[in-house]
């Protein structure tokens, strides 16, 4: 980076020149500039970009003069547009100044009027250069020219024709920095450095035929098309050239010509690339018309119709160029239609926002936030979904195009004109750190005073009164990437809630069509319904209507970027229905741009939570962050279940007490499962929530039972009475789709016998049971007693002693596995306590489980393997007893507890993922193998928990592909919609590599 000047100089009377180099003073004496006849030309040095590296490429091009310096020198006084173009040039581009020292006497082209050359000017200027001369017998269209220099001199020849005419491009674009020239706009230097690289191709052309074919006729047909920004006439001055190539007939001839212009091209001028013709590179380089037509309609990607948006004849047989254009254009304009095209214009926004590193995306004016991409890509995405039915939006360059859609209706005139600005802005400096070396370059210098305040000058950057040119730089950067970040909620949304609000009474409004073909190519299935959902939120005059119609953009936007932005746009209607009376609600959206973001990323994923919130809206303001972090992290399980005993002892009715706790419930379930899928809790954590507050509506619940069946009797009741939690209840390992397994223990109180205990307790049990699966429209609270002892056809309560009995004399091998994760949950502490102590002996016993106890889990597992998948479901992607799923991870560990507890205390843990820490720490599994199945546990466990959240109830089968399976892998963490397919291969390739160590554990 060349560094410009500062105010400060080391060489006195140079410094106010924004001169700082200490030959400065030496090299203005050794020119003559010193005395008062000088002050313009030392005034107009002060203004380049850099003074210094101006004077030093003007002391080279004196020495490369000698005596014919003076004749520059008596110029530079009396020719101003010199004066600016020179000392613009040679401050501004380092590459440039090497090429006028290299060859001085090109100083003449920028003098006197020093206009551009048209395109037929330089046809002229180019082809001259190889000696290049029209081939007899052609039409104008398919005129070929054939060169007389071919090989390194005409690479040579042309590559300092076009340094030339770069040279003077570029001076007279950088002349308004020292003179007061006019300024050139963007898209006069865009189309010129097209008109130059179409001009320089054809010379190129015409060395490739002479090359390939020499003095005998070539007998073919090549036109060359410009793809991307050249094809749409908007060439960067350091940027490939992207082309494809058209023959008749497309034989080896056709293919050596091709393939000696890119040589040519790429030596002598810029890389002129292939890589968008059919099949990429991977392709042939040329083909015919007809094998084009042919690969467009059956093969083509979506992308590939967007880059034909572009499509130009550059040069070569200009009527075959012309035929190519005219049979693919109409493929474009269908492409919205095409099944796949959402998710691949999902696809290409998240690959172009990938590419570029984080620790550049601030700086990149290319593909970096609020970039030159953002604004391409959002305008060729209307293009392609409302250019079917508008011919006036068939044209080809960015600026040309925002101007049509702000003339159809379908952007707001004011936006177009706003991002039209914005888009020429970060082209000129895109265009100012090119020239600097004459290197392909989109990045901003790092936060460097010297680099940027060069950058400032060269950009014709002025001080406002407020800021110095450097001041000014930052602002306008700052105020151009904020205003393009806003592109989609602009250009996508505005126009939709045009058409349904009237926002804009000024506005073109766009048809119902057309907001219905924006709705659907925005991922909307059902776009007519979206558009009536966008209707009633805004209907009428209110204050809320017109509040909405200023919300919806950007919750809009956001959307869009969900699974099922259909059901996240309905849910989200229901939510403003329901919440018109709370003023809060829309309030706190407005306000609040994270929580409404995160609201619309909840509403398009979860069909859970859209009814939950429904019911629990409050639970939308912990969307906010405190000072200290999320809000919706604050709330400790310990805080909730205080809560809701607290709530459930107010009501002596057991029912109302119950409704209590279920509404404490909701909110618990509401909370976590929201910062579920924001990603701020991982699996352990989520299942530990969730344990816990079932644990906590099971005490509150049996607390409100026992306390009625006492007011009943007229005294304290008969026995004392403890909930057992079982599986994932035991484990603290609970889902939002899990049941609660439990067992209920009594014991008597003194004086009472087991029988009136027994019958007590197992009517309180009923009753608990009864109350808490009573229908609702909040996720079930089904508690399931089906581990007891005797399965279901035992009793429903026992004393702590018949459970002792049992087990000693009774117990089964599965039913001994059951008791691995027992734990006592709710009720009588104490007679928990001595139920955990009591079976003890019996899952952990002396020496361990016997070798036929081992055989028959086994033979178990094999049987659950063959039988209990249930039909139709595929063993590679169900998730409880799917291979590699919950059931086998759980099997495997619950086998090695059996045989190593007794001997290892730490083993005595109820938790799946706790204990697989310490069968790696003790070396009973070795580190790989149990890294293998705790990712497959929590794996299968968040995409089971993410297939009840996405439907709304509980499902352990993962869908091959769909929306469901999109918003699985999108609250799985992977993101965009458009991953399922790679989610799914990771999580067959993890649940595979998991079975492996099942197997090897079940057949030791």
């Amino acid at each position: 980076m060349v560094r410009p000047p500062t105010s400060r100089s080391i060489v006195p009377g140079t410094g106010r020149l924004g001169l700082v180099e200490p030959t400065a003073a030496e090299d203005l004496r050794t020119l003559g500039w010193t005395g008062v006849d000088d002050i313009p030309l030392l005034w107009a040095l002060s203004r380049a970009p850099d003074a210094d590296l101006a004077l030093r490429a003007l002391m080279r091009i004196r020495e490369a003069l000698g005596d014919g310096w003076q004749r520059i020198d008596t110029a530079l006084r009396t020719d101003l547009g010199l004066r600016g173009r020179l000392f613009g040039l040679l401050g501004s581009s380092t590459a440039l100044g090497d090429h006028l020292v290299a060859h001085p006497t090109r100083v003449d082209l920028l003098a006197g009027g020093a206009d551009l050359p048209s395109r037929d000017a330089l046809d002229e200027v180019f082809l001259a250069a190889v000696d290049a001369h029209p081939e007899p017998g052609r039409d104008d269209d398919a005129v070929v020219y054939r060169a007389g220099v071919t090989g390194g001199d005409a690479v040579a020849a042309l590559r300092d024709a076009y340094r030339d005419q770069l040279a003077l491009l570029a001076a007279i674009d950088l002349a308004p920095t020292v003179e007061d020239e006019p300024v050139l706009p963007y898209n006069a230097v865009a189309e010129h450095l097209s008109d130059m690289a179409d001009a320089a191709l054809t010379a190129a052309l015409a060395v490739a035929i002479a090359t390939v074919c020499g003095d005998k006729p070539c007998g073919t047909r090549l036109a060359v098309i410009a793809m991307g920004k050249c094809g749409a006439r908007e060439l960067n001055y350091v940027s490939d050239v992207d082309v494809v190539f058209v023959a008749e007939p497309a034989d080896a001839t056709a293919s050596r010509i091709a393939g000696e212009l890119m040589r040519v091209g790429s030596s002598a001028f810029f890389d002129v690339d292939a890589a968008l013709r059919p099949e990429g590179k991977s392709g042939e380089l040329v083909r015919t018309l007809d094998s084009h037509i042919a690969y467009y309609r059956r093969w083509a990607k979506t992308w590939e119709f967007q880059a034909l948006l572009k499509a130009r004849p550059m040069t070569g047989d200009m009527a075959l160029g012309r035929d190519y254009v005219d049979a693919l254009g109409p493929m474009v304009w269908t492409a919205s239609e095409r099944e796949d095209f959402v998710p691949e214009v999902q696809a290409m926004r998240r690959r172009v926002e990938e590419m570029v590193p984080p620790e550049l995306r601030e700086r990149e004016l290319k593909l970096g936030r609020g970039s030159l991409r953002d604004v391409e890509f959002a305008v060729q995405l209307l293009q392609l979904v409302h250019g079917r039915a508008d011919e006036s939006l068939r044209v080809r360059s960015t600026v040309d195009a925002l101007t049509a859609l702000a003339a159809g209706g379908y952007v707001g005139r004011d936006d177009a004109a706003n991002l039209t600005a914005s888009y020429e802005f970060l082209r000129l400096l895109e265009h100012r750190l090119q020239l600097q070396r004459l290197k392909r370059t989109h990045t901003l210098p790092p936060d460097d005073d010297e680099a940027l305040r060069w950058l400032a000058r060269a950009a014709h950057m002025r001080p406002d009164g407020t800021h110095d040119s450097l001041g000014v730089l930052r602002e306008e950067i700052r105020r151009n990437a904020h205003r393009v970040r806003r592109l989609h909620v602009r250009l996508f949304y505005r126009p939709l809630l045009d058409s349904v609000a009237r926002m804009d009474r000024d506005a073109i409004v766009p048809s119902p069509e057309a907001a219905v073909r924006q709705l659907a190519a925005l991922g909307y299935a059902a776009p007519e319904n979206a558009l009536g959902h966008l209707t009633a939120l805004t209907a009428g005059a209110s204050r809320k209507g017109r509040i909405q119609a200023l919300l919806l953009p950007s919750l809009l936007e956001t959307l869009a970027d969900t699974p099922d932005p259909d059901a996240g746009l309905l849910a989200y209607r229901r939510l403003a229905e329901a919440m018109h009376d709370h003023e809060w609600f829309l309030r706190l959206l407005r306000d609040g741009p994270a929580v409404a973001e995160r609201l619309m990323r909840i509403l398009g994923s979860s069909a859970y939570l859209a009814t939950l919130l429904l019911k629990a809206p409050d639970v939308i303001r912990l969307y906010v962050d405190s000072p200290t972090g999320p809000r919706l992290l604050e709330q400790r399980p310990a805080d909730v279940a205080k809560g809701i005993a607290t709530a459930a002892a107010r009501y002596e009715d057991p029912a109302r007490a119950i409704g209590a706790a279920r509404a404490l419930r909701r909110a618990e379930l509401a909370r976590v499962a929201s910062a579920d899928i924001l990603g701020m809790l991982d699996v352990p954590a989520v299942c530990h929530a969730l344990s816990s507050v079932w644990v906590a509506v099971l005490e509150a619940s049996l607390g409100a039972v026992v306390r009625a069946s006492e007011r009943e009797r007229g005294e304290p009741a008969p026995a004392s009475l403890t909930v057992i939690g079982m599986g994932r209840l035991g484990g603290f390992e609970l889902g939002y789709g899990s049941d609660a397994d439990v067992m209920f223990v009594c014991e008597p109180r003194d004086g009472v016998d087991d029988t009136t205990a027994v019958k007590w307790a197992s009517t309180i049990a009923d009753r608990v049971r009864t109350l808490l699966g009573t229908p609702s429209t909040d996720p079930p609270l089904e508690v399931d007693t089906g581990l007891r002892p005797e399965g279901r056809n035992g009793p429903v309560v026992r004393t702590l002693a018949s459970y002792r009995a049992y087990y000693e004399q009774w117990a089964q091998s599965w039913e001994v596995q059951a008791l691995l994760r027992a734990t006592s949950v709710a009720g009588d502490a104490d007679l928990g306590l001595r139920f955990l102590h009591m079976i003890d002996r019996i899952r952990y016993p002396e020496g361990g489980v016997s070798e036929n106890a081992v055989r028959e889990i086994r033979r178990i597992k094999a049987r659950v393997d063959s039988e209990r998948l249930p039909r139709g479901a595929d063993p590679a992607t169900h998730t409880k007893l799917g291979r590699g799923g919950l059931a086998d991870v759980e099997w495997t560990v619950q086998l090695l507890q059996l045989r190593h507890a007794h001997a290892v205390p730490a083993l005595h843990n109820t938790s799946t993922l706790e204990t697989l820490d310490v069968l790696e720490q003790t070396e009973l599994l070795d580190a790989e193998n149990v890294e293998l199945l705790r990712e497959s546990w929590t794996l299968a466990t968040k995409a089971r928990n993410a297939l009840v959240l996405v439907r709304g109830k509980p499902t352990d089968q993962l869908p091959s592909s769909g929306r469901v399976l999109a918003g699985v892998a999108c609250i799985a963490g992977w993101g965009a919609v458009s991953d399922v397919g790679e989610f799914l291969d990771h999580y067959m390739r993890v649940t595979r590599r998991a079975r492996g160590v099942v197997e090897d554990v079940f057949g030791d």
